[in-house]
């Protein structure tokens, strides 16, 4: 039988009473629901949980069992589940109870729907790129860590912003102070680094991002580089003022003066379950509420109608635009040249 894992939020409520409703659907559906002990012990202890049943994960069953995780919660949860499974490959599925919940699929008016579309089978798989971080200091290696959003550089001290080199390829760009510098992933860019000014990036386009915060400089725009390519931050110890890395605003390391940061593209992404096949550009309108009123659309070409009656074409004459010389300056006169005159 197949084996959904059920993650939750286990500090909300509603994400409680989602988990029990999903549950309680899988079971009658034929499909074994799996949960962590804790989450388990939560849902529990609510009046709608109390008898519900579920296998224990890595008690009752493992990852290797598991055909799908639903994680119930905003974009934080996924990004908590993600540390989970990713390393077992297990697609996630996210049902948004939360603001934006760009990485979720559906939302809590649609469970029903979406715990029918996991009893059918009815959904693909994508991988998203996820970044791989390494914290330097003196030659040696302090840090290693990985993100699928993001590596942010936030200064220590609200006071007192940073100074840093920032790099790409092995050769430095350009040196600032600044409040910080986000490192992203195409599913990162809608996160952090969009709201310190970067880009958008379709999640098909594989790519890095390297966006600074609050710099002080007049070449401190975002880059966009290639999937190949290796970022670094070097902070610099012209102050003493420290930073703190932040991977996917979950995991922190404090960044002395003299720390570098390296940032490459992982070799293991995280799977993201698809049930709804619609452009991302139309994912992006609903989650950010963009306005599109008298948007009328591209003619589709069998509605396309051509003119009853063909006017001429008028068009003037080529012209071509020569770039403005100097007027040639006279040859110098010879010896040969001179005598000749003489003669004359």
């Amino acid at each position: 039988m197949r084996r959904i894992l059920v993650l939750t939020h286990t500090g909300r409520n509603d994400a409680l009473l989602a988990a029990v409703d999903t549950c309680s659907r899988l079971r009658d559906a034929g499909l074994i629901p799996v949960m962590r002990r804790l989450e388990m012990q939560a849902v529990r202890n609510t009046a709608e949980g109390e008898d519900l049943e579920v296998e224990i994960l890595d008690e009752d069953t493992s990852l290797e069992n598991i055909d799908l995780g639903v994680v119930l919660g905003g974009d934080g949860s996924v990004l908590r589940a993600a540390e989970l499974v990713r390393n077992a490959g297990v697609p996630l599925l996210g049902v948004n109870l939360g603001h934006v919940g760009f990485l979720a699929e559906s939302e809590r008016t649609a469970l029903q729907e979406t715990v029918q579309w996991i009893v059918e089978s009815r959904f693909t798989v994508e991988e998203r790129m996820t970044i791989d971080v390494q914290v330097w200091l003196d030659n040696r290696r302090i840090a290693h860590t990985w993100a699928l959003n993001e590596a942010a550089i936030e200064k220590a001290n609200r006071e007192r912003m940073i100074e840093v080199v920032m790099e790409v390829d092995g050769r430095p760009l350009s040196t600032f102070g600044c409040d910080g510098v986000v490192m992203a992933t195409p599913t990162g860019s809608t996160a952090y680094a969009f709201s310190a000014g970067g880009p958008v990036v379709w999640p098909e386009v594989e790519a890095l991002v390297m966006v600074p915060i609050s710099a002080h400089a007049l070449f401190a725009k975002p880059l966009v580089v290639a999937p190949t390519s290796v970022l670094a931050i070097e902070i610099l110890t012209r102050t003493d003022a420290g930073a703190v890395l932040w991977c996917d605003g979950r995991r922190s390391i404090e960044l002395p003066p003299g720390a570098r940061i390296e940032v490459t593209r992982s070799t293991k992404p995280v799977r993201l379950a698809r049930v709804n096949q619609t452009p991302f550009s139309e994912r992006l309108v609903n989650k950010f509420e963009l306005p599109i009123h008298g948007w009328r659309g591209p003619v589709e070409p069998g509605e396309r109608e051509t003119a009853t009656t063909a006017l001429p074409v008028i068009t003037p004459a080529m012209q071509v635009i020569e770039p403005r010389h100097h007027a040639p300056k006279p040859e110098p006169e010879t010896l040969a040249d001179k005598d000749h005159r003489r003669q004359l």
